[in-house]
């Protein structure tokens, strides 16, 4: 059992897919199965239940896991604390899908470019985890979208604004221009993110509060798949503008005018104060607030 097992371990029990770990970490898929058995068989318990292509963590996994995300977040501040030469040194960061798709590329690019002896980590996993694994020193950085929040234990710096929109294919009869209400969604089908989506709970609180119930809820992880079925006349969608741009533009996806609240969310980079910020992690944070904060 060695830092990089561990590494795997915790990489493959926040994806639950050996696959997308390979990908997160470099390695061939081979080698995360080889190392996840390696470690099974040196603690001596099975870690992952493995039902036809779906992986689930056993109640071991789940005990261990705390374990050895506490072993690797001492042994990243470890080194921190040792390598605060500037622009050098690693940094981890998590993120939710739509702020690693459409806004983080050019962010990363740029910093890359200007830092190119800082390491950067993106470590994927659950939303609802983003605040414990910045408190427990597993990511350095967690961006988050949702409403602004007050943290007593987090810094939390709300970035920009994302204005949500309603889209629609353009030969959907919302097509028109004209506004439309919750009561012109009765019967409507509309395509949804997960449950715990910041913008989709305050879409509902809409709905409920004008007593308007659509045909059916449809309802994906991505926000690509979301995209993809509104195009083809699957429903409407409420969705971040930085999202659908690009189909915007490209007369793919029309923009519906919404005649209730609007739903607005934040893009906010939240980190532990109590935690020594390296030169690499101030480097990342000047960084970010030049490049997607509001001026």
């Amino acid at each position: 059992m060695d830092i990089r097992t561990l590494s795997t371990f915790s990489v493959a029990a926040r994806t639950l897919n050996f696959t997308n770990a390979a990908v997160s970490l470099g390695y061939a898929q081979s080698s995360v199965t080889a190392q996840i058995k390696s470690l099974e068989e040196d603690l001596g318990a099975s870690l992952f239940n493995r039902v036809g292509n779906r992986l689930e963590l056993t109640e071991p996994g789940e005990r261990f896991l705390v374990y050895a995300e506490r072993i690797l977040a001492l042994t990243h501040e470890a080194k921190a604390s040792l390598q605060d030469e500037e622009g050098v040194g690693t940094l981890r960061f998590t993120a939710p899908e739509s702020i690693c798709t459409y806004l983080l590329p050019s962010v990363l690019k740029t910093f890359k470019d200007k830092f190119p002896r800082i390491h950067v980590q993106f470590l994927p996993g659950f939303v609802r985890d983003f605040k414990r694994q910045v408190l427990d020193g597993t990511v350095d950085f967690a961006f988050i979208l949702e409403e602004p929040f007050p943290s007593k234990t987090l810094a939390v710096e709300r970035l920009r604004d994302e204005e949500i929109l309603i889209v629609a294919d353009p030969s959907h009869r919302f097509a028109t221009g004209r506004g439309i209400s919750a009561q012109d969604l009765i019967g409507e089908d509309v395509l949804l993110k997960a449950l715990g989506c910041s913008y989709r709970n305050q879409f509902e609180r809409q709905l409920i509060t004008a007593g308007a119930h659509p045909g059916r809820f449809l309802e994906f992880q991505g926000v690509e798949t979301i995209k993809r079925c509104v195009e083809v006349g699957l429903g409407i969608a409420p969705l971040p503008r930085m999202a659908v741009e690009g189909e915007l533009l490209s007369g793919k996806l029309v923009a519906v005018p919404w005649d209730g609240p609007e739903i607005r969310i934040s893009t906010h980079l939240v980190w532990n104060p109590e935690r020594h910020m390296g030169s690499a992690e101030q480097a990342f944070l000047q960084h970010v607030r030049e490049m997607v904060g509001t001026p």
